[in-house]
């Protein structure tokens, strides 16, 4: 049951992360590089082409939320239903670096894809300039594809903050490793090989 749950979740980790990529890579390549300036009387009315720059980002960003969501279950849940003090988890300074890390990425991630997406959404709902001169720009080239990286980066950090939980866990709850101690397997395999090839 442990190891279900263990994969599910890092299953949802993985697969959210990677949709987060995905839409982000796919908004890049959408967006337009301009919009068109159309002179009107008194203001420039800015036309951009129909594309699905805004939902895309938007995807990204609440499949990047789940998956960081996830991420904290990961490193906070009670596996076999056996709950593990947080200063347990946190003993080691390996697991504390990767969850500052994953954090950080993660929000640093969120935020860059956020604003990639509100100045898309802007440019294109805010378009009447009275600048005649206004050159209807849309976000900055590599936003969306940068956030991408970055929230899959994100899903990375967290699916080893979820390793490093559970070699926390079994380790205060002393749980022996289910494939054997090394000098066991070794003294096995030679007993087996030297029974076989006499």
């Amino acid at each position: 049951m442990a190891i279900n749950q263990t994969t599910n979740i890092a299953l949802g980790v993985a697969t959210f992360g990677v949709l987060a990529f995905i839409f982000g890579v796919i908004a890049e390549n959408k967006k337009p590089a301009v919009g068109i300036p159309v002179p009107m009387k008194d203001y420039v009315l800015c036309k951009f082409p129909s594309d699905p720059t805004v939902p895309l980002g938007s995807l990204s960003v609440v499949a990047l939320a789940v998956s960081s969501g996830l991420g904290l279950v990961a490193v906070l849940f009670p596996y076999k239903g056996k709950f593990v003090p947080k200063d347990a988890i946190f003993h080691g300074m390996t697991l504390r670096v990767f969850f500052l890390v994953a954090v950080l990425v993660t929000v640093f991630a969120e935020t860059m894809m956020m604003w990639a997406t509100i100045t898309e959404g802007l440019h294109r709902t805010l378009n009447r300039h009275k600048d005649m001169d206004y050159a209807c720009p849309t976000a900055k080239t590599g936003l969306f594809g940068g956030a991408a990286f970055l929230a899959l980066d994100a899903s990375l950090f967290w699916l080893v903050c979820q390793m490093l939980t559970l070699n926390a866990r079994a380790d205060y709850l002393e749980e022996d490793d289910p494939k054997g101690a090394y000098g066991e397997v070794l003294t096995t395999d030679y007993d087996a090989n030297a029974a076989a090839h006499p």
